[in-house]
């Protein structure tokens, strides 16, 4: 894999979870990385330094995923700090809350689509002058398995959300393909991260457990092969507009 070494990758939502897990597998790539975080800034931190001690490059960045703006101005730090930016990985994003259509708000649609839809879109739009640029590069966004099934009990909301990533990923692969930027996107099940920690019970995790043929759930560690996969120039030089499935066999399209 030593195609990846030096180059440059955005990874958001990076502090915990599969974020965590491509920075830290970048790093031992020899991959410079952009560490980004909202909340978890120690997290953060200690992703950053098991980069560096892996034998990459690594800096952490705060910024908002509700903030269009922020998201640019993260963009631009990474080019700044490292002098280019080869691979976006388009990773922040949250459930936010399980919301029955009847409770439905605007508020709680604005924060779901601003953290998982907007902010990606702030991002690619703010990476691809600086991609062209430089001759080419790399998208990769972050879906569901949400956006083929429609999700879980209240996750209606979120699973439309992670469609339109989906379906953007497919569209902005044909509009960049000219300027040599491919863009796909992996598509994690059921993972073991704070993300199920938080929005999803033991009995609903069991629920979804036995509809997995594995029989298992996934971690954060077993989604890194789909991300090195498409950052590859060498391994997926030619693959653009995909979705990688990572779910243990839960749905097959």
């Amino acid at each position: 894999m030593d195609d990846l070494k030096g180059k440059v990758a955005l990874v958001t939502g990076a502090s915990t979870g599969i974020g965590a897990a491509v920075a830290r597998e970048f790093g031992r790539l020899g991959m410079k990385v952009a560490v980004h975080y909202f909340a978890s800034g120690d997290a953060a931190e200690q992703v950053a330094a098991d980069v560096r001690a892996a034998g990459g490059e690594a800096f952490t960045a705060r910024a908002d995923a509700h903030s269009s703006d922020a998201m640019r101005g993260l963009v631009a730090e990474t080019a700044k700090r490292f002098g280019r930016l080869d691979i976006l990985v388009n990773n922040a994003g949250a459930l936010v809350r399980r919301v029955p259509i009847d409770q439905f708000t605007d508020e709680i649609f604005d924060d779901v689509v601003d953290v998982n839809v907007r902010s990606a879109l702030a991002a690619t739009s703010a990476a691809v002058p600086i991609m062209r640029a430089q001759g080419g590069g790399n998208v990769i966004f972050v879906t569901s398995i949400a956006a083929r099934h429609g999700g879980g009990p209240g996750a209606s909301i979120y699973a439309g959300s992670k469609a339109f990533v989906s379906s953007a990923t497919r569209g902005l692969a044909k509009e960049l393909a000219k300027d040599r930027i491919r863009v796909n996107a992996v598509s994690p099940g059921v993972i073991t991260t704070p993300f199920h920690e938080k929005f999803s019970t033991p009995e609903q995790l069991e629920s979804m457990r036995l509809t997995i043929p594995m029989a298992r759930l996934g971690t954060a560690d077993e989604c890194v092969g789909a991300f090195v996969y498409f950052a590859s120039e060498r391994l997926s030089g030619y693959v653009t507009g995909q979705i990688l499935e990572v779910n243990g066999g839960q749905y097959m399209p």
